[in-house]
């Protein structure tokens, strides 16, 4: 598949791991280190940006994976309506700049360097950091790849759901040195706001997908359904992170999370509106990207207003 192709250069390299994505995996690192701080644990400048660094690898060796075997399955190609850059992949194979195996060899390379750098980070700082980081790998591995291949049977928002609450958890963990009640309960709302914006994706992608075989949550609910599983999700997260205040398990301060709120609230509107013409999605998915990223910021920023350095 795809079998010539020129020397990858550095740019070429950088577009294989969809980075316009990694902030998402930026802001998760940013409030578990926050919430630490908050509660007395650093920062400790070096670490922090280990994990900053070694998470944002973890998230572009699975964009790489995901595209390697979209490849092979022949999602990617039969997508001709997706909306770029938000869905339908890098399309670096399919427009012949790499081959599959150029992409998997990325990924293996990519591989590497986190088991690396991971081992390195254990060592300054506490093992948490491997079970954490090999519990992330693994969903992201079983999202993407056979036999399991979690993204094609409707799971996909729930492992990235708990992928990106892994992350909030072990920025944490870096710095506290141990795991805790409050950066678990104060990930799911993140992690939910995360997993909406792989649902509203899949939108313009469910033809192909459902051509091929892939049944995401998208394809098995319909446009009808899927609108309603995202104004679903959007409302748990955010009455997640009100109840989480109200019950005392988070400050007061991390409310300033719920600026989130009237994004994921026109999103789902558009959805609503829009799902059965998904190529007018555009406003609706770079609303919900804006959503999570308010979202994890504003809880971040409350956080660290309770930090005393």
């Amino acid at each position: 598949m795809y079998d010539s192709a020129p020397p990858l250069s550095p740019r070429t390299l950088l577009k294989m791991t969809r980075p316009g994505f990694l902030a998402i995996t930026v802001v998760g690192c940013l409030l578990g280190i926050a919430i630490a701080a908050a509660c007395g644990y650093g920062p400790s400048p070096g670490t922090a940006l280990a994990t900053v660094v070694l998470a944002s690898l973890a998230h572009a060796a699975g964009n790489v994976l995901n595209d390697y075997h979209d490849a092979l399955n022949g999602a990617d190609a039969a997508n001709t309506s997706g909306i770029h850059p938000f869905t339908g992949g890098a399309r670096l194979i399919q427009e012949r700049v790499v081959t599959a195996r150029q992409t998997r060899e990325l990924f293996r390379l990519l591989a590497v360097l986190l088991l690396g750098f991971g081992l390195l980070l254990a060592v300054r700082s506490n093992g948490w950091v491997l079970v954490l980081g090999a519990a992330g790998l693994l969903l992201l591995w079983a999202y993407s790849a056979p036999p399991l291949a979690l993204m094609t049977r409707g799971l996909g928002e729930l492992v990235v759901a708990a992928v990106w609450s892994l992350v909030v958890m072990g920025a944490d963990a870096v710095q506290r040195g141990t795991l805790f009640i409050i950066p678990a309960v104060t990930s799911v709302s993140y992690g939910l706001l995360v997993a909406n914006i792989l649902l509203i994706n899949g939108l313009p992608d469910a033809a192909s997908d459902a051509q091929v075989g892939k049944r995401t949550l998208a394809v098995l609910l319909g446009p009808r359904g899927a609108a309603l599983a995202y104004l679903l999700i959007g409302t748990l997260a955010h009455t997640w992170l009100g109840a989480g205040v109200w019950l005392f398990y988070q400050p007061e301060p991390a409310l300033w999370g719920l600026l989130s709120a009237p994004l994921t609230l026109a999103a789902a509107v558009l959805v609503w509106c829009r799902a059965g013409t998904p190529q007018a999605l555009r406003p609706a998915i770079v609303l919900t990207i804006l959503a999570a990223l308010v979202h994890g910021l504003g809880m971040a920023a409350g956080f660290w207003s309770l930090h005393r350095g």
